[in-house]
This record gives C-alpha cells, structure tokens and sequence, in this order.
C-alpha cells in the first residue's frame, strides 16, 4: 500500500507544472475578473454592475441574441456535423484521409480571413446570390449581410469542424454489427437509431456541442465583421465596455454573465445526457 502511494505521489508531482500554469493562467485571471465585477468606483463592494445590466432591458435584448444565436449554430452544425461524422467513421481509408484534409485544412486559416472571404460571398453580387438565382430559389438577391442568417452561415462553417471531429471518435468505436443485431431482433432502421446508435454516440454529441455552443456564445470577430452594430451580442456589448466606454465593471459584469451561461448550459446538457444514458442503459436490461 505504501508503494502504491508513494507511485501516486510521484505522478502528482509531475502534474503539478502543468497545474500552476492552468492556475496562473486561467483561474487567476477568472478570479480577478470576478472580483473586478463586483468592484465600486470608490473601491469597496458593490453590485452595481449587476443590478444596472439585468434593469436594462436592452441588455436582456441583447442576451436573447447571443443565446439564441448560439444555439441556432450548435444546432446547425449537429444536424450537419453527425451524418458527417459517421460517415468519415465508416469511409475506407484514402477516403477518410481526403475528408480529414477537407476537415482540417479551413482550421489553419484565421476566423478573420474566413469572416472577409464570407462578406464577400454573401453579397448582393455574391457567389451564394447568384447560385440561389440561378436555381430558382429566388428572384432578387437574398440580404445575408448585416443580419442574423450571414452570421449563422459563417459561423457554422468555422465551427463545424468541432463538431464532427468528437463525433468521428465516438462513432469510429461503434461496432457496426450491433446495428445489423438489432435489425435480426425486430428493430427497424429507425428504431435501432434512437435505441442503438444514438445513445451509443452521445458523448461525441455532447463534446461537439459543448465546443461549438462556448465558441458561438462567446464569438466576437465574426459577428463584429459581417453583422457590425445592427445585431448585438454580448461579446460585442462587453468589448464596447471595455475599449469605448472604460467601464472595467460593466465589462467584467458582462463577462461572467457570459461565462456562466456557457457553464449552465453545457453542464445541463451533460448532466441531461447522463440521464439519458443511464435511462437507456435501464430500458436496454429491462428488456
């Protein structure tokens, strides 16, 4: 036993770099930027900054906007990335290898050339106006520009990657036979994906939308150059703070409302998935 102990010991002294720099990092500044928010002007304590931004109704605005923003894209690049992501599992290698190149090559390009290249195609003279009229799906040009629809276009094509890629090494573990053993046990195409494949592939659903929902929440770039002041997020609100206004409350204040909406949905949806599987896992015995 004192062996084992002393083995643990000696792999806990080997974390312990990698610890401080996460803390030195990371929480150190998390907690400044907590205790700057509840800072007074005159120093002290104060929930100034809380109360002003949850009476401003814009403010509330303004948070509908970045949630449901974000969640419009989450969901977009699921219902995208999960066929996606099973077929790269079930591709032959050379296959797989040319959709990995066409997975990760947009990765090495940066979110602000991404953002220009997408003004570019999403204008009135743009290539995805001119192919919309083209195959008859619209008389005029269509505005995608400075509005909600170009920002969720762009944004699902930067994020889409971390999406498919958690759910590529999920589904890259299921044993397809289990899909052809339910089939020989009654189940139906549709059946056996709600009652086989889906549970099977949650934790690479849950990963992706945890990644893609704490980008799109908190994205800044892309908004701020295809959307500008005429749709506000909170990354947007809280930059104006912190670079316009100088107001290091209001901007913190931003940020940990941000924050916490990041954490609360992506724990609910662990926890929610939890359930899930569990509750799968219960049915699957009991039957």
């Amino acid at each position: 036993m004192s062996a084992s102990n002393s083995a643990t010991g000696r792999v806990a002294w080997l974390a312990l770099p990698g610890a401080g720099y996460l803390l030195l990092v990371f929480a150190l500044p998390l907690a400044i930027l907590l205790a700057t928010s509840f800072q007074a002007e005159q120093g002290g304590f104060s929930l100034k900054g809380y109360t002003d931004f949850f009476s401003d109704g814009y403010n509330a605005r303004v948070v509908w906007n970045t949630l449901k923003t974000a969640l419009t894209v989450t969901g977009l690049c699921l219902l995208i990335g999960y066929p996606v992501g099973f077929a790269m599992a079930r591709a032959s290698l050379p296959v797989q290898g040319l959709m990995f190149l066409a997975l990760i090559l947009p990765l090495s390009v940066g979110v602000i050339v991404k953002s220009f290249a997408w003004t570019i195609l999403l204008r009135s003279n743009g290539m995805v106006n001119q192919l919309l009229m083209a195959l008859g799906l619209a008389d005029e040009p269509v505005k995608l520009l400075f509005n909600e629809r170009g920002l969720v276009i762009a944004a699902v094509h930067v994020f889409l990657p971390f999406m498919v890629l958690p759910i590529f090494t999920v589904a890259r573990q299921i044993d397809s036979r289990m899909k052809e053993a339910a089939a020989t046990l009654g189940a139906g195409p549709v059946h056996a994906f709600l009652r086989v494949t889906w549970p099977l592939s949650l934790p690479g659903v849950v990963t992706g939308c945890a990644f893609v929902f704490s980008m799109a929440v908190s994205m800044y770039v892309i908004p701020s150059l295809l959307v500008g002041d005429r749709y506000q997020t909170l990354p947007a609100l809280m930059a104006r703070a912190y670079l316009f206004m100088r107001d290091r409350q209001a901007g913190s204040t931003m940020a940990v409302v941000l924050l916490l909406i990041a954490v609360v949905i992506v724990v609910g949806n662990t926890v929610l998935t939890r359930r899930l599987q569990a509750r799968g896992r219960t049915s699957g015995d009991a039957a």
